[in-house]
């Protein structure tokens, strides 16, 4: 049996043993939620791009189709109700007209730069903080996809030791989100460079105390919370629902909406052209329905802008 005194020697060894290793325990489940944690900011601000794309594109290729189709939803309903007479027409016909949107100009049309107020590119990113050019694509590309993962991990805030490393890595990585959001390859090739070339990371922490690292898990806790609520938001938005449609090719979804869009509009178009004649004289000029004739007009102008939309 071993002496009093050597057993209480061993159970004071004992104690702060066991205490060290139940921090460094957690310690290690506080880098694998920080790990985890950086990993699912990129996926948040990955999908938060393509929707803000998704939406941009969505109105930029398929806003002057929609236009074109109220348009043509007006024009048959005037031409129903020229042909008719009906009050009931006539009311529809003039709801119909009341819910059309201005005809997108020829640059809107041909998808230029200029907005419809006639201002350069730079001033209108300038007024509403947008970007000069709307992105070619929903998603970036492969490679731009890689150098974002890569620079958040290694310039990700949560890895600075000093408040002035946090901030420098807060501006970098506004850099990078930027960058990444337009799908610029090389900017982010650039920033790789630029990260490897800067001071290196601090060095490694000191061993924190049981209480600070239980603080910082309920931190972590709280941020993943929070971010499931942006992504639900995301999800639960009309934009969000469509992209969930095709999560793999997005730019083809664009796609095959237009083209269904284009399908529409031709249809409509040819079923305002049968009311038009029917709405003729037989002799070929107007008769009560005069405004068939105008309708015929302004399907042909459609028809071309429908076709430059695309």
């Amino acid at each position: 049996m071993k002496p009093e005194a050597q057993q209480e020697a061993e159970a004071r060894q004992t104690g702060p043993q066991a205490e060290r290793e139940a921090v460094e325990r957690l310690d290690r489940a506080v880098r694998a939620a920080e790990t985890a944690l950086i990993e699912y900011e990129i996926a948040v601000e990955t999908f938060r791009i393509e929707v803000e794309n998704f939406s941009r594109l969505h109105q930029q290729r398929l806003g002057p189709l929609y236009v074109r189709l109220d348009e043509l939803d007006a024009l048959i309903a005037e031409a129903v109700a020229a042909r008719t007479g009906d009050p009931e027409d006539l009311r529809k016909a003039r709801e119909a007209r009341a819910s059309v949107l201005p005809m997108p100009r020829v640059e809107e049309l041909l998808q230029g730069w200029m907005d419809s107020d006639g201002l350069p590119p730079e001033a209108t990113a300038m007024l509403t903080d947008q970007r000069v050019r709307p992105p070619e694509r929903v998603r970036p590309g492969e490679r731009a996809r890689r150098l974002y993962r890569e620079l958040v991990r290694l310039a990700h805030p949560d890895l600075a030791q000093e408040e002035a490393e946090r901030e420098r890595r807060e501006e970098f990585l506004v850099r990078v989100n930027k960058a990444y959001a337009d799908g610029d390859e090389e900017l982010l090739a650039e920033l790789t460079e630029e990260w490897a070339a800067g001071p290196p990371d601090p060095a490694a922490r000191e061993e924190a105390r049981a209480e600070e690292l239980y603080a910082r898990l309920e931190w972590l806790t709280y941020r993943r919370e929070l971010l499931a609520r942006v992504v639900s938001g995301l999800e639960e938005s009309a934009i969000g629902s469509m992209l969930k449609l095709a999560p793999d090719d997005p730019d083809g979804l664009l796609e095959e909406i237009g083209e269904r869009l284009r399908t529409q509009i031709a249809e409509k178009e040819a079923r305002l052209v049968e009311l038009s004649a029917a709405v003729a004289t037989p002799d070929g000029g107007a008769g009560a329905g005069g405004a068939g004739a105008p309708g015929t007009g302004a399907s042909g102008a459609g028809t071309t802008g429908a076709g430059r939309a695309g």
